[in-house]
């Protein structure tokens, strides 16, 4: 009864707090459409240039293609000379360049090898390697539909790959699982985060102490609304992912649900251990960024786990993050089965456990 208490009188402070409120709900919103829709690694409207000196049929065929392409979405200039390609690409006007030199059209209609140059620019590495995998499909798609127009024989390997679980390589069905992780992360942090600390800003810790309350009632208390208004949080998300922007979830609801439970709990014993060592609120929303960025970059959602330097991937086993992005991907995108889920949630128990009764240890110390 009075561990109920105290956490309906947690709730209470967070949900009447107008501040607490709008930080606990519009920030994570904007987040997810900023992460959705403006974060992506799709690459669209690509600006590029393309010198034909080629006057025969295939060059302008080819260009066409180019300039058909929904990728470039008609962003494309026409150079004139060799010496224009150096400006155009130091002034970045473009990310890549194609020239087609004058020999083009007549080495296809005289059965020679035909070759394209691509110039790309080596400062945006990543839409480089992207752009120049749809410039290649551009390239095959001309060749092989030339090859059966004139009925050429040649003998090519083929390479045909097949994405599983995502077919269309639709960037948002990948950012969507990871999301309602780190947000629902963030949330929970915020709201636990400041639980001690704001009673030490209002001056109302001492009253605490003096409470029938013993240290561990404290200790549920204070935990169990950041786990409440977590998992309500990453719900809000699965909710806008699956019905508004349409992401597919294959796996079990109950089963992600558990999970997320556990997750929250484990980053829970983080916050009230932020809130313990805090003296301001200010103080606790610092410590949460603090820990926010590394789990981020360190969780495997920025970049891969495997391309980090083998000294650090070790510290990467200790970020709870990372076990709920491979959970959340597994059971959104390819129903994950119950042994591979148990098999990280039971690294989130054992982080959880450890964190929790870390924090309630400290957060002892501090009461007594």
């Amino acid at each position: 009864m009075r561990v109920r208490s105290l956490i309906w009188k947690e709730l209470l402070a967070v949900l009447r707090d107008p501040k607490v409120r709008i930080s606990i709900l519009v920030p994570p919103i904007i987040q997810l459409c900023i992460f959705t829709f403006a974060a992506t690694l799709d690459v669209k409207n690509v600006s590029i240039g393309i010198l034909n000196r080629d006057s025969g049929e295939q060059g302008f065929e080819l260009v066409e293609r180019f300039y058909g392409s929904k990728i470039f979405n008609y962003n494309i200039q026409f150079l004139q000379g060799v010496e224009q390609i150096v400006p155009f690409m130091d002034n970045q006007k473009g990310l890549m360049v194609v020239s087609i030199d004058e020999q083009f059209s007549r080495n296809l209609d005289a059965g020679k090898p035909a070759t394209v140059q691509l110039i790309f620019d080596g400062r945006k590495t990543n839409t480089s390697q992207i752009v120049a995998g749809y410039t290649e499909q551009i390239i095959n798609n001309f060749n092989n539909d030339f090859v059966a127009k004139t009925n050429t024989r040649v003998q090519n390997v083929y390479l045909t790959s097949r994405v599983w679980y995502n077919p269309n390589i639709f960037y948002v069905w990948y950012n969507i699982p990871c999301l309602v992780a780190i947000l629902a992360m963030l949330t929970c942090l915020v709201v636990t985060t400041q639980s001690v600390a704001r009673e030490r800003e209002l001056g109302t810790f001492d009253q605490l102490l003096v409470s029938p309350l013993v240290p561990f009632e404290i200790l549920v208390g204070k935990i169990i609304p950041g786990i409440i208004i977590g998992l309500i949080e990453g719900l809000l998300m699965v909710a806008i992912g699956v019905f508004i922007l349409g992401v597919p979830f294959t796996g079990s609801f109950l089963l992600y649900l558990f999970s997320l439970f556990i997750f929250v709990l484990s980053i829970s014993g983080v916050g009230l251990f932020i809130s313990s060592i805090s003296s301001t609120q200010q103080q606790a929303m610092l410590g949460t960024f603090i820990f926010m960025m590394p789990s981020i970059l360190l969780a495997g959602y920025a970049t891969p786990i495997e391309n980090m330097p083998n000294w650090l991937q070790p510290i990467t086993y200790l970020i709870p993050l990372k076990y709920m992005l491979i959970i959340s991907k597994g059971i959104f995108l390819k129903a994950m089965p119950l042994k591979i889920v148990l098999e990280n949630i039971w690294f989130l128990l054992v982080i959880g456990l450890f964190n929790t009764v870390g924090a309630g240890l400290f957060f002892r110390r501090r009461l007594q």
